[in-house]
């Protein structure tokens, strides 16, 4: 017997499991994949805030999506390099988040999210989507909390954007201050 809404259950399934596998599988092959950006775009090679007053309410985006809430004084932070570090590569870069759990993409847990690193981000994403993954935010869907980077020599900018289970960013955001590095 044949199920009317086999096939678009099985697109369904093959597309989440993409996204999911595509944020929080940063093996060998997503390094592979980065191993040759454009010049002075970085590639991850290991893929393991502003203080919140507003502890409303999920509130949802202007696109339908509801965004889960931070609770109040959830703060990340760059806690490795310094801003105004001059540094080699790759770049260990250390993550700090207070007030809120890490937590695994996926895994539906209040006050809790997962790291997403911003690299010479002019523009902050959509903060109402799932956040893109590219060579500039790149997805710590394991809940991991560092990394190290290949950059090209030069000057970049590093930021820490926290995202829940499904990739959107909390209401209010939780974001590191935007740090400047130096790569000889």
């Amino acid at each position: 017997m044949r199920i009317p809404f086999q096939r678009s259950l099985l697109v369904a399934v093959i597309a989440s499991t993409t996204l999911l596998q595509a944020c929080s599988d940063n093996s060998e092959d997503a390094t592979k994949e980065a191993a040759a950006p454009a010049a002075n775009a970085p590639a991850a090679t290991d893929h393991s805030n502003h203080m919140n007053t507003d502890d409303s309410a999920e509130k949802p985006a202007a696109t339908g999506i509801t965004r889960s809430p931070a609770p109040e004084g959830a703060a990340a932070e760059i806690v490795s390099p310094a801003n105004g570090a001059t540094v080699s590569s790759p770049v260990k870069v250390v993550f700090g988040l207070e007030g809120m759990d890490v937590a695994p993409a996926g895994n539906e847990q209040d006050n809790s999210g997962h790291h997403h690193l911003l690299i010479d981000l002019e523009t902050l994403p959509d903060m109402g989507m799932p956040l893109p993954a590219n060579d500039q935010v790149i997805h710590f869907g394991k809940g991991q909390t560092e990394t190290e980077l290949e950059l090209e020599p030069g000057t970049h900018t590093l930021q820490l954007l926290l995202g829940d289970y499904r990739h959107v960013p909390h209401e209010p955001p939780v974001m590191s201050e935007k740090i400047t590095i130096t790569v000889e």
